[in-house]
This record gives C-alpha cells, sequence and structure tokens, in this order.
C-alpha cells in the first residue's frame, strides 16, 4: 500500500472525525457534554452501541482467532444476549429512574460516597489501561505504515493521536461520542463486507462456494460441548459471556453513556437489543472473514506468525486491490479513534462527577455553578488525554504479549467488586460499612488471582476462563454480606 494513499485516507478520515464533531456540538452545554442533551434518537444509539462495542483490537484480533478457537466466539456472544436482556430490563430502568449522570451515583444513592467513589476508581483504573491499550494497536500500525517511513519517533505518534482524541471531543462531549461511534459502525461493517467480497473474488468463488467452504472450513467449529475442562467449552463461554456482558458493558460508564443519552427508558431499552442483534451478525462477519483469509493465505503458500496481524497482512501486502488496504486501514481508523474519544469522554464523566465531586460542589443549575463545573470538567479532560498518552508511550516502551494479556485479564479482576456491589445493591435492603467497600473491592480481585492461578492444582486440572469474573464477583457479595448490617 502506497504512502499516499495511506495519508489520503487517514487525512481523509479525519476530515470526516472533525466535521461530524462540529456539527453535533454546536450550542452543547457543559451538562450535555455529559449526557448528550438526552436527546439521541433510537435507531442512532442502536447503530452506535454496535461501534461501541468493537474497537481496533476487535478489528485486527477476531479474524486471526479463527486458527485456534473456530468460531467459539459466538458461544459468547449467545451469552452476550442474555446479558442484554437483563442491561435493557433490570439495569436501564433503575438508571432513568435514579437519574443518574454517572452510573456509580446509584452506589452512593444505595451505600455512601465511599461506595461511589470506590466503584468510580476501579472504573478508572481498568479503563484507563485498556482504552490506551486500543489506542496503543493503532499507533503501533501507524508507526510501522507511516511514521518510520518519515523517521519519526513512536512518542510523537502517540502525542498526536491523543491531541487529536481531544480535540474532537473537548466540546461534543457524549452527542460528538455517539454520532462518530454511529459513523465508525457504518466504516467499520463497510470495510468488512468490501474486504469480504474482494477476498472471494481473489479465491475465485463465487458466493454459494465462498458460503461453503466457510461452513466446510476446519475453522468453522462453533460448538464445543466434549471437554469441559477446555477453555473453548459451551457453558463455560456462554454464562461467562453473560456475566462480562452485564459487567463490561451495563457497569461501565463508557458503554453505557450511548443509551442514558436517548430520550427515555423505552428507547434506551429499544436501542439495546436491536443492538445485540447487529452485533451477533458482525461477529458473524468478523469470523468468516477470518476463515477466508486463512484460505487466501492457504491457497498462495503463505503463513502468518500471529494471528493478529492476518488481516492487515493480506489487506496491504498480498497483492489484492488497493481499496482493499484502504478499506481495512478505514475500519482500524475509525473504531480506534473513536473507541479512545468515547474511553476519553467517560473518564472524563466518572473523575469529574463521581471523584472530584462536582454536582455536589456547586450547583448545576445556577449559572455560576454550571461553569464552575464546565471550568473543572475541562481540566479534567486534559489532564486525563495527557495520562492516557503516558500510558499508550508506556506500551510503546515495554509492549510485550505477556503484557497485553495482563491488561485484558485485568479487566475481569476490576469489573467483579462493580458487578458484586450492583447485584448487592439490588438484591438485598442492607447497609455496608464505608470503610468495608475499598477492602472488598481489593481483597476479592486477589483471592480470585490466587484461585485462578492454582485451580489446576486445587480443582484436578480446571482451568479458568473468562468465568474467573464470576468467581470474583461472588467473592464481593459474600465479601458486602460479611461487612453489612440491616
Amino acid at each position: 500500500m502506497s504512502l499516499g494513499a495511506i495519508v489520503i485516507t487517514i487525512a481523509s478520515y479525519l476530515a470526516l472525525l472533525f466535521g461530524v464533531a462540529w456539527l453535533t456540538s454546536r450550542g452543547n452545554s457543559s451538562a450535555a457534554f455529559f449526557t448528550g442533551g438526552r436527546n439521541t434518537p433510537r435507531g442512532v444509539a442502536a447503530i452506535a452501541m454496535v461501534g461501541a462495542a468493537m474497537s481496533g483490537v476487535t478489528y485486527i484480533s477476531v479474524p486471526g482467532t479463527v486458527a485456534t478457537d473456530g468460531f467459539s466466539y459466538l458461544q459468547t456472544t449467545l451469552g452476550f444476549f442474555v446479558g442484554y436482556l437483563i442491561i435493557a430490563f433490570v439495569l436501564i430502568p433503575l438508571y432513568y429512574r435514579t437519574g443518574v449522570v454517572s452510573l456509580y451515583e446509584y452506589l452512593d444513592k444505595r451505600f455512601n460516597l465511599a461506595a461511589q467513589r470506590t466503584g468510580a476508581w476501579l472504573f478508572f483504573i481498568s479503563k484507563l489501561l485498556s482504552a490506551s491499550l486500543r489506542a496503543f494497536v493503532i499507533c503501533a500500525v501507524l508507526q510501522g505504515l507511516l511514521y518510520e517511513r518519515w523517521g519519526i519517533p513512536f512518542w510523537v505518534n502517540a502525542v498526536v493521536m491523543m491531541a487529536l482524541v481531544w480535540l474532537y471531543t473537548r466540546r461534543g462531549g457524549v452527542s460528538a461520542v455517539v454520532w462518530v461511534e454511529m459513523v465508525k459502525t457504518i466504516l467499520m461493517v463497510s470495510s468488512i463486507v468490501l474486504c469480504i467480497t474482494f477476498v472471494i473474488k481473489a479465491l475465485g468463488l463465487n458466493l454459494g462456494e465462498a458460503l461453503s467452504t466457510i461452513s466446510r472450513s476446519d475453522y468453522s467449529q462453533i460448538l464445543f460441548l466434549d471437554n469441559p475442562l477446555d477453555r473453548r467449552y459451551f457453558w463455560k463461554q456462554f454464562i461467562a459471556g453473560i456475566f462480562l456482558v452485564v459487567a463490561m458493558t451495563g457497569l461501565d460508564q463508557d458503554m453505557m453513556q450511548t443509551m442514558l443519552s436517548c430520550r427515555n427508558q423505552r428507547d434506551s431499552q429499544r436501542s439495546m437489543i436491536q443492538s445485540i442483534v447487529v452485533q451477533m451478525v458482525v461477529i458473524a462477519l468478523f469470523l468468516s472473514l477470518g476463515t477466508l483469509l486463512y484460505t487466501f493465505v492457504d491457497s498462495r503458500g503463505l503463513s502468518v506468525e500471529r494471528g493478529d496481524d492476518l488481516f492487515g497482512f493480506v489487506a496491504t501486502e498480498c497483492g489484492l486491490p488497493t481499496i482493499v488496504g484502504v478499506a481495512f486501514l478505514l475500519g482500524l481508523v475509525a473504531s480506534t479513534y473513536s473507541s479512545a474519544g468515547s474511553a476519553l469522554t467517560a473518564l472524563t464523566t466518572s473523575f469529574t462527577i463521581d471523584i472530584l465531586g462536582a454536582n455536589r460542589r456547586h450547583d448545576s443549575t445556577s449559572a455560576e455553578g454550571s461553569e464552575a463545573i464546565s471550568r473543572l470538567r475541562r481540566r479534567v479532560h486534559i489532564l486525563i488525554a495527557v495520562a492516557m498518552c503516558g500510558v499508550i508511550m508506556t506500551f510503546g516502551r515495554w509492549s510485550s504479549m505477556g503484557v497485553i494479556t495482563l491488561i485484558f485479564t485485568m479487566a475481569s479482576y476490576t469489573y467483579g467488586p462493580l458487578l458484586g456491589m450492583f447485584a448487592f445493591g439490588l438484591m438485598s435492603r442492607r447497609s455496608v460499612r464505608g470503610w468495608a467497600m475499598p477492602l472488598v473491592a481489593v481483597a476479592s480481585p486477589a483471592l480470585s488471582y490466587i484461585i485462578a492461578t492454582h485451580s489446576q492444582a486445587w480443582l484436578g486440572g480446571y482451568v479458568f476462563s473468562y468465568e474467573i469474573l464470576i468467581v470474583n464477583a461472588t467473592l464481593s457479595l459474600l465479601g458486602l454480606w460479611a461487612f453489612s448490617r440491616k
């Protein structure tokens, strides 16, 4: 792929990004930064939510997973569907009924301020690291495709990216994020369909033959029902999928800010259900593309060392038309910039509202109070952008597969206490001592880690996968019960 094509593709997307952000941020107040003005159309929210659930990591990694895991990811998405129903009919009514701006305000209303701040810190640490990792993915790709050709160091790459993300979110906030996420979804799905079309053509197949090739491939096994010890075992992935999506979507400020920007609870619930149906189709497209890409590589006598390299390698280096490389780069850039912007906005919201207590310190209904909150929010927005930039540069200096795997695994440990706290609040009427919240939030992940690392010796060879989140949440529930009173 030529340097000119890369530059034109990225510049075109950035022009579109800032155009959408400018159109959606005109006249926005400080409150609209946090809530999007509560006027997002239902269809826009549903499409945006599809994009919000998928990042550049998803875009690059999912096609490559078929070599080791087949289509087993669809087992997890079946659990996602059940989890989305729980979010739609349990959590969304709760959030609209309590009128929260940040999800973790519920913990203050139900328990105490210590609970709110504990939940907010759990979210902050996990999201800062995971969002920075996603941003690092696109920086690493752009470093190889673009910056190294000009002799520009990686730290400049990271600074430029986060400066652009900060610029497009600084005024629009949630409203800009939602519309950018919708554009991202359209671009990402279009790029996948376009790449599938050209790979099928390069293989000399028609649509029917391509579907037959996918169904007969060794890569396309969906159900794994034989070995309960296998991390791909159906019931492990299905049940874990339910808990994962409830914790990492329903209790995540970044993910839920799109749904809470809808006009009312009913619109938000409908958007949520529509979104998961579309997501399941998109994930099936990703996996199908992965099978076709491996078939293409095998037919040319080529090899790819890592599954994460598969999509980019075929799209940009295997003689396919330039439009395939452009589509790949456009989908990757769109998915990563919007994910970083969404995370930056959510982190700013939670830190300003939950940790600094802006709504408690200032009256948001008065002009003076609203301006004070706005000033505080702008400072927080800059500082978090700088922090994300620093984490990206750290990944660039010290990254390895072990570190990346550790960050993804850590999400299961940080969201476990959140899931336990919300579940305890919904299922009981007991109160919890303020000092107990941070204690449980630290102790339950630590105990879960000990169990996970010793499970093979203690549990007859059992290896934990995503379901360690369930253990973590259960330990959190038990800990909260132990320190609770009527």
